[in-house]
This record gives C-alpha cells, sequence and structure tokens, in this order.
C-alpha cells in the first residue's frame, strides 16, 4: 500500500500536520505513516448511500492526529465534494471505487479555478486538496465520475438552447475527479480515473508533480462525453506525466494558463514551464497534447517514447485572437503512430470563444518547436498557419521520420524556418510544398 520509494525520489515531499496527539479514533503510528480506513468512519459501499459526512470525517480527523493516509478499501462509496488537508494523502485499495453522486447537492458551488479564471461560484471537484504539499493519491482503485447521465444532461440542455453553439460550457453543475493547487511535490499513482463529469485531474499552480501509470477513461460506446480533460496542467512547473493511459473525449494532456487580451497580467496565472511525458499510450481524445484553449505561456516541453492508436491530433497548438500568448521550446520524440486517422501538427487559430473586450489584437509567438523520430501509420500531415498580423511563427524542425500518411502534404503558411531532416513519407523523402 502506497507510495514505492521509487516514486518518492521523484518528488520533493514535506512534513506538515499538528503534533501528533493520540485518540480513541485513530491508533497510535508514527506521524504520517497512519493508514485510516473510511468505515472506521461509517462509510458504506453499498453504491447508493452518500458518504460525504464520513468520509470527510475521516479526513479531518487524520489531519488532527497529525497526519497519514485515508484508505478506500474495496467496494463502491459514493461521496459529494471532499476536502484534504495538509498531510493527509488518499490510497485506494485494489477493487475501491469512490464515485460522484449525481446528486449535484452534494457539490455547494464554491470559487473555484476553471477555464482560466477563477470562477466566483461553480462546482468543486470530487477531491479537493489546496495547499497540500506532498500529497499522494495512489493505489490501483478507481475515482467514478457517474457521468453519463450529466453528459445526457449537457447535450439535452445545449441542444435545447436557441443558439446551442452558444451555450457555456459551465451553464450546468459538473465535478471533476481531482483539482490539486496550490501544492508540490505531488505524485498521483496507479488509480484509474473514470467517466468523470467534467475534467479528470486538474493541477492549477503547483510544483514538482509526478502522475505515473494513472488511467484515464470514457466508455468506447459514448461517443462525445463533453469536457472529460485527461490532465490539465495549469499554470505549474516540473510536471512529469509517466506512463499513463489515455482514451477520453476531449484533451488527453492540456497545457493552460489565462485568457484574454490582458492574460498577460493575470499575477494568478504563472507560465506553464517544464512539462515532460513519457511512455504514454494515446488510444481516445481530441488531441495528445494540447496547448490551449486557455494558455499564455507555455515553454520548455517534452513528450518522449509514447504511442499514439487514435484517431487524433498528435500536437495541437491553439492560437487565441484574444490572447497573447508563448508557446515555445516544444519537443515530441520517438512517437510510433497507429491509426489511419488522426493528425500529426495543428499550429493554427482557434477561435471557438473570443472576448477582445475593446482591445486591440494581441501579438503571439510559436517558436522551437521540433517532431524528432516520428513514426508509423497516420491520416494526415497537418497545418501550420497564424492568426494573420497577430502570430509569429519560427524554428520548426520536422526530423528523423519514417510516415505512411492518408493526407500526406503538410500545409503551411506564415512560417519562418520551416525545417525537414530525414523525413520519409509514404517512402519517398519529404520536402514540404510553398
Amino acid at each position: 500500500m502506497g507510495i514505492t520509494q521509487a516514486t518518492r525520489r521523484h518528488v520533493t515531499t514535506a512534513l506538515l500536520g499538528a503534533p501528533l496527539a493520540l485518540s480513541a479514533a485513530l491508533p497510535a503510528q508514527a506521524k504520517g505513516s497512519r493508514k485510516v480506513p473510511i468505515t472506521r468512519f461509517g462509510a458504506v459501499a453499498d453504491g447508493a448511500m452518500v458518504n460525504t459526512a464520513a468520509i470527510q470525517s475521516a479526513i479531518d480527523a487524520c489531519a488532527h492526529e497529525g497526519g497519514g493516509t485515508v484508505v478506500v478499501p474495496a467496494g463502491v462509496f459514493v461521496s459529494g465534494a471532499l476536502f484534504f488537508k495538509p498531510g493527509v494523502n488518499l490510497h485506494l485499495d485494489r477493487g475501491a471505487v469512490l464515485r460522484c453522486t449525481t446528486d449535484m447537492t452534494h457539490f455547494p458551488p464554491q470559487r473555484t479555478r476553471i477555464e482560466g479564471h477563477f470562477e466566483p461560484s461553480f462546482t468543486p471537484a470530487l477531491i479537493n486538496a489546496k495547499a497540500c504539499h506532498g500529497f499522494h493519491i495512489s493505489g490501483e482503485g478507481t475515482l467514478d465520475g457517474a457521468g453519463r447521465p450529466i453528459w445526457d444532461r449537457f447535450w439535452a440542455l445545449r441542444n435545447a438552447a436557441p443558439n446551442p453553439n452558444e451555450f457555456p460550457n459551465l451553464g450546468l453543475p459538473r465535478a471533476r475527479l481531482a483539482l490539486i493547487e496550490n501544492s508540490r511535490g505531488v505524485v498521483v499513482e496507479g488509480v484509474t480515473f473514470k467517466d468523470s463529469q467534467f475534467w479528470n485531474l486538474h493541477l492549477y499552480d503547483c510544483e514538482n508533480v509526478l502522475v505515473r501509470r494513472a488511467r484515464f477513461e470514457v466508455p468506447d460506446d459514448y461517443r462525445q462525453a463533453p469536457s472529460t480533460d485527461g490532465i490539465d496542467v495549469d499554470s505549474c512547473r516540473r510536471v512529469t506525466v509517466d506512463g499513463c493511459y489515455f482514451s477520453v473525449t476531449d484533451d488527453c494532456i492540456a497545457a493552460k494558463g489565462s485568457k484574454g487580451p490582458r492574460a498577460l497580467q493575470d499575477v494568478s496565472s504563472p507560465p506553464v514551464d517544464g512539462l515532460r511525458i513519457v511512455g504514454c499510450h494515446f488510444r481516445r481524445g481530441h488531441h495528445a497534447l494540447a496547448c490551449g484553449s486557455e494558455a499564455t505561456i507555455v515553454r520548455n516541453v517534452s513528450m518522449q517514447d509514447c504511442r499514439v492508436t487514435g484517431d487524433i491530433v498528435l500536437l495541437r497548438m491553439k492560437l487565441r485572437p484574444d490572447t497573447p500568448q508563448t508557446y515555445e521550446n516544444v519537443e515530441v520524440r520517438n512517437i510510433t503512430l497507429e491509426n489511419k486517422g488522426g493528425t500529426i501538427l495543428s499550429i493554427e487559430p482557434w477561435s471557438q470563444y473570443r472576448n477582445l473586450d475593446g482591445h486591440q489584437p494581441p501579438k503571439s509567438v510559436v517558436r522551437n518547436v521540433v517532431l524528432d523520430g516520428i513514426r508509423g501509420n497516420f491520416g494526415a500531415f497537418g497545418t501550420i498557419r497564424p492568426n494573420p498580423g497577430q502570430t509569429h511563427i519560427h524554428d520548426i524542425t520536422i526530423r528523423n521520420a519514417d510516415l505512411n500518411l492518408q493526407d500526406p502534404e503538410l500545409t503551411h503558411t506564415g512560417v519562418e524556418r520551416l525545417a525537414f531532416d530525414g523525413v520519409t513519407v509514404n517512402r519517398k523523402p519529404y520536402a514540404a510544398a510553398g
């Protein structure tokens, strides 16, 4: 049970919590090593009873006694929003399911970070951890969003709206599975994130994060579960995603930040800096890695030794016309592609939502992007094009690629220093037209 020593070496952890005090509720153990089953506080694994109060009592008692790990044993435990305290971790045993209730009264609205800003009143997550340095979620169990009825309700409301395209994404209360914010030395390991009502794992303003051997899943029979991003890396530093599996219906991994013409003045949204993705499998989703849609500065990103078997975009950089953006120093290396659909590269305008608020269109830059060692069968090479008069795109390099593509041309305009080195497409040496 718990985090391996190998995992611990990847992150910086902090010893937090009040001085150790013993009580009849919790056994005397070394500080931080205490294991607290939620059943000790009355949680029932019947898949129906809402256990929010019992599980929160376990968290609070564990924090009061100096910290430790709250354990979800095998069985299906239903809950509303839970709020973790410094020094308290979460472990899900094999066969354990911690499931969201779909009665949203158990998710009372609060001020929360979402879609590049702080919403004054929106749904919290199932797992909420703020300023919880060293926070761990571990185990072989499942966080289950029970999303299907929520997704159905979202589409029913959207389709009934006078203009469905303007139905707000936040127009229906929906819970993320986990929101971890303002925390250092975070580890998420082994857990399955399933059927989230909204984003699965939202990391905001965190440092030194490891997400390892986690799974992010939406049922194959649901065509488009709305906003089911796998991992949203929002204004974070030094995040590693290692050996994870993604089968969702939105972005698998998204680098996010702020939005709008004054985004660079938003001190609550520091850059995404130091994102590393290694050894992952992308089976389903819109994009394996997306920059945006809410993003200002994303830099020093590497994605390597991954496999893409879905009809998705390998690398998507969304260029918002209303936001000053910098995407720089991005390397995608040693990727295996296995699908007749999909697109390798998309750097182009994204204007699903835009609001210049009376300002002039801002300037943006995309630079130092390298795709190295991309191999296999896929649909299209892709597109590079700026927001006209706004985006400076330069130094894009594609090398050491061996590709079989249904659409072999990389369509591009407005790019300076686009280079190809050792690229073969459909058994022929490649040089882009134009």
